[in-house]
């Protein structure tokens, strides 16, 4: 039974590393690699993330620039920029592609809040369906096991538990990233 209680601790655990994963990609204003994470090129018809096939850095607070290794590529890790959802244009100097990140508007900045507090919830659902599913598995295999009745309420309580606990730290996630989102 324990092992069960674990499994279903770890999937809240995935749901809670997959929020940061995107509130990583998500732009605060200054300029982040991650924003990058989900851009693929088509790298001699292999699609492949641009950190692959280049040196990605950040020289100062808004900008990141791309040197690729090899330079044949440099239209096609433009065309991917330009074909993201990032919403900056590149500038191609021919050796490396530079992406300045604007100041965020007031405007820009509530839409992402937004979008921030809409991914938090669909983490805190998907933690909610684990909770559910989990239950349903300890009732099943308490009955298959013979385990008693204040036993299994004694599992249900330590999953939700898991719960209250994951859904707090959804909370925390998604209250510091508006918060670094709505810092001017």
């Amino acid at each position: 039974m324990e092992e069960l209680l674990m499994t279903f601790e770890e999937k809240m655990e995935k749901s809670l590393n997959n929020l940061n994963g995107e509130f990583s990609t998500i732009r605060a204003g200054r300029a982040n690699p991650h924003v990058l994470d989900r851009i693929v090129v088509d790298y001699y018809g292999t699609p492949t993330p641009i950190q692959q096939v280049g040196n990605v850095s950040v020289p100062e607070a808004r900008m990141i620039v791309i040197q690729p290794w090899d330079a044949s590529i440099l239209k096609e890790v433009e065309r991917a920029i330009i074909m993201s959802d990032l919403g900056i244009t590149p500038t191609n100097d021919g050796k490396l592609i530079r992406l300045v990140f604007p100041e965020l508007t007031e405007e820009r900045r509530k839409e992402l809040a937004k979008d921030i507090k809409k991914k938090g919830e669909n983490a805190k659902v998907a933690v909610r369906n684990i909770r559910r599913d989990a239950i349903d598995s300890v009732k099943k295999k308490g009955k298959e096991d013979g385990v008693s009745e204040d036993d299994i309420k004694g599992y249900e309580d330590d999953i939700q538990k898991s719960t209250d606990a994951y859904v707090k730290k959804i909370d925390a996630a998604v209250d510091a990233k508006t918060d670094e989102i709505m810092t001017v």
